[in-house]
Order: C-alpha cells, then sequence, then structure tokens
C-alpha cells in the first residue's frame, strides 16, 4: 500500500530551495525521524520533471552508508506536489560546519577528520562511479558542494542531492551539460567541453581544500572572473599545518588536464588514506552483519547475490590494473628510447666540443708558428742582404737582375700559402663550434 502525507507528522522546517522546502518529519507507524524534500512539480518545465523523476530513481537504486538513503516517495496530485522521503542527518552539512569554524575565529579542521572524510565520500562516489547493478551505468554527481554533504550523529558523512547527477550508460560516455555550482566546476565544464567521472574529482579536490583553507580555492567577484581563474588552475597552497601527502593528492586532483587526475580507486589506494579505508570497510562490515541479523529472511539469495557483485567488481578491478600496467610499461619503453636518444645526442655535442676544442688549440699552434716565421723571415734577409753587400758585391753587380725578382716571388708565394692555409684552418674551426652549439642546444 503506497504511503500518504498523513501517514507522516511535520516537525520543522530544515531548510528551502528553488524549487521547495525540506521538512524534518516524525513516521507515525514506529516514530522513526526521517526527512522530506518537497517539491513543486506543476511549475516546473519538462526537462525540471525530468531531473526531478531521475533523482528518485537514482535514490532508490543507490545503497551505500555514505549516500543518503531514500525511503519513500508520496505524490500528491491536488497540490502538485512530490514528497521524497529521506534519511535524517542530525550533524547538519559541510558547509554550516565550515561557517561554525570560522566564526570561532577561524579554527581549523584536524586532518583526521578531513582524511576521513575524503575516504566517505570518496568511497562514495566509487558507487556512483562503478556500479555494478546490472546496467553497469556509470553515475556523475555534478554538484558536489559542501551544503550538498551530511553528517549523522557519528560524524559519518552522507552524500546527498543527486538533483544534478546524470547517467552515463557506457565508460567512454561524455556529458555535454552545463551544471553545477561555479566555484566546484572542473575546466571541462567551464568551457562546455565533454566531461566524465574526472569532472566529479575536480569537485572533491575543491570541496575538499575548502575543509583545509575553510574556503575554495578559486574565489572572484563575478563568474567571468572565476572562470578565467578556473582555467588557470592556480591556487594557494592549503595551511602548512596539514601534511605535505594531503596537499600533494590534492593538487592531482586539481589538475587541469582530466586524464592526469586519479580515479577513485587511485584515491583510495593511496598510502595517506590507507587507515582510514580499512577503518571504513571494518564499519561496513560491521554494518553489514548488524543488518545481516535484524533481517534474517532469505539468507541464501543475499548471500549469492553479494558473491557475485563482489566477483564482478574484482574482475573489473582486475582489467583496470592489468589496463594500467599495460600503459605504464608502454610509458617505460618510451621513457627509455627517449633516454637511448638523448644519450646519443649528449655523446655526439661532447665529441664535437672536445673536435671545437682541438682545432682551437691546433688553431693557436698555427698562429704561433706563423708569428715566429714572419718575425725570423726580416732578419734573415737582412743577413742576407748585409752579406751580399760586404762579400759579394762584385757578384751582386754581375748577377742577372730577373734571378733577385724570381727570389721574391717565391718568398711571397710562400706567405700567401701559408695564410690560406690559417684561413681554412679558422673557417673549419668556426664550422665546429657553431655545430657544437647547435647540438649543445638541442640538448
Amino acid at each position: 500500500m503506497p504511503s500518504r502525507v498523513d501517514d507522516y507528522e511535520e516537525l520543522v522546517t530544515i531548510g528551502s530551495g528553488s524549487y521547495g522546502r525540506c521538512r524534518k518529519i516524525r513516521r507515525k507507524s514506529d516514530g522513526k525521524v526521517l526527512v522530506w524534500k518537497e517539491l513543486d512539480y506543476g511549475s516546473m518545465s519538462e526537462a525540471e520533471k525530468q531531473m526531478l523523476v531521475s533523482e528518485v530513481n537514482l535514490l532508490r537504486e543507490l545503497r551505500h552508508p555514505n549516500i543518503v538513503r531514500y525511503y519513500d516517495r508520496i505524490i500528491d496530485r491536488t497540490s502538485t506536489t512530490l514528497y521524497i522521503v529521506m534519511e535524517y542527518c542530525q550533524g547538519g552539512d559541510l558547509s554550516s560546519l565550515i561557517a561554525r569554524c570560522i566564526k570561532e575565529r577561524w579554527r581549523f579542521l584536524e586532518e583526521k577528520f578531513i582524511l576521513r572524510v575524503m575516504a566517505q565520500l570518496t568511497l562514495a562516489l566509487k558507487e556512483c562511479h562503478r556500479r555494478s547493478g546490472g546496467r553497469g551505468a556509470t553515475v556523475l554527481h555534478r554538484d558536489l558542494k559542501p551544503a550538498n554533504i551530511f553528517l549523522d550523529v557519528q560524524q559519518n558523512v552522507k552524500l546527498g542531492d543527486f538533483g544534478l547527477a546524470r547517467i552515463l550508460n557506457h565508460d567512454t560516455s561524455f556529458a555535454k551539460t552545463f551544471v553545477g555550482t561555479p566555484y566546484y566546476m572542473s575546466p571541462e565544464q567551464i568551457n562546455h567541453l565533454s566531461y566524465n567521472e574526472k569532472s566529479d574529482i575536480w569537485s572533491l579536490g575543491c570541496l575538499l581544500y575548502e575543509l583545509c583553507a575553510l574556503y575554495p580555492p578559486f574565489t572572484a567577484y563575478n563568474q567571468k572572473e572565476l572562470a578565467e581563474k578556473i582555467r588557470e588552475g592556480k591556487y594557494r597552497r592549503i595551511p602548512y599545518r596539514y601534511s605535505e601527502e594531503l596537499n600533494t593528492l590534492l593538487s592531482k586532483m586539481l589538475n587541469l588536464k582530466d586524464y592526469l587526475r586519479p580515479s577513485v580507486e587511485s584515491i583510495l589506494q593511496s598510502r595517506l588514506l590507507a587507515d582510514a579505508v580499512a577503518e571504513e570497510k571494518k564499519a561496513q562490515v560491521r554494518l553489514g552483519r548488524k543488518s545481516a541479523e535484524s533481517a534474517p529472511a532469505e539468507p541464501t539469495s543475499v548471500t549469492a547475490a553479494e558473491l557475485r557483485l563482489r566477483e564482478q567488481a574484482v574482475q573489473e578491478r582486475e582489467k583496470a590494473l592489468k589496463e594500467r600496467e599495460e600503459r605504464l610499461q608502454q610509458r617505460e619503453q618510451e621513457l627509455c628510447v627517449r633516454e637511448r636518444l638523448a644519450s646519443e645526442k649528449l655523446d655526439r655535442a661532447e665529441n664535437l666540443l672536445r673536435n671545437h676544442n682541438r682545432l682551437q688549440q691546433q688553431q693557436r699552434r698555427h698562429q704561433a708558428l706563423l708569428g715566429m716565421e714572419m718575425r725570423r723571415k726580416p732578419l734573415d734577409l737582412i743577413r742576407e742582404e748585409k752579406k751580399k753587400v760586404h762579400f759579394v758585391m762584385e757578384k751582386e753587380q754581375q748577377r742577372d737582375p730577373s734571378a733577385r725578382t724570381g727570389t721574391s716571388r717565391q718568398l711571397i708565394f710562400k706567405r700567401l700559402q701559408v695564410a690560406n692555409v690559417c684561413d681554412q684552418t679558422l673557417k673549419e674551426g668556426q664550422l665546429c663550434y657553431l655545430k657544437s652549439r647547435e647540438i649543445l642546444g638541442l640538448r
């Protein structure tokens, strides 16, 4: 029998939004405190109605300790109002927690609490991104922000408000709708490009940054300036009271290139979250035991279904790990090839540099020898003239003047040869020097 509005007692209004209000209620049958979202679908367009139906269907299918649990829906056709009955989170949301920290003179949150929130949110996103409920469809939340993250009494995280969620039927599908809160929108959403689950990783990084710094990583006075800052991807480091490992993980999540951002599996496997993830898995096991004890009916069928789901999840994880290993091997081979080419270029450049230095030394020797020869030759000529004047005067007068002319021509010819050799050596040295400079520039 479908539920009615009279089956619940309204207690207090928690908040209100663009489409309706959120009220705290009590179920009359057992006194359980819940919350319902009142949505007036009479004034909605067809697209908004479709979005509303999608949210209800998603809440039905998503079952996870860190996702706000769906209980029931009530349609009041007389007032065109839809009531979505959900789990009540007594701890409020993260936006109110951040506001309290700012009000208390910027009281920063403990890193242990932030890591716990990160682990629980990542596990919730894993349930959305890696669903295995028959269809294997991927759910993008697309509106991750502190106001949509709730806390229960034990300060456990509950992911809610799937009004902007979108189902991708294949891993290769990409959404193209421009939705979400501007402070937490990814660069591909800002640029109106196709996006996938890595867009949620960017929003998760912005949310966790705000938990550390108590303000978003990208702020501006208008949407245009905010879009430019997001495209640049420049932001301040989180306060130094937090570890370098946390800062490094956040920088990876806020990478401008979506394919370089980590997946939910990579985040959960990081050393930083190892303890928090292990604790959450133990808590989920305890919760599963309690639920099994409270509902003993059909234990065999439930166990078999869980085993099938776990087996399918393990197979998908093994497949993803194999693909990742192949990509890493391919990158390693490419790096080896690049390293070998770089070493060869370096060896060639060093050889050219040695040749250049050797040619410079030869050039200096040639110049020194040429200078010595030029200084020696005038002295020899003077001595010969003196000998000729004092001792061979008579023979010089009788000698044919054409012989003297031939001797001077031979001397000039030798000097020209020496000058040409020096010039050729200088040119070769300059060419080798230029080539070595080009090779060093390439390196």
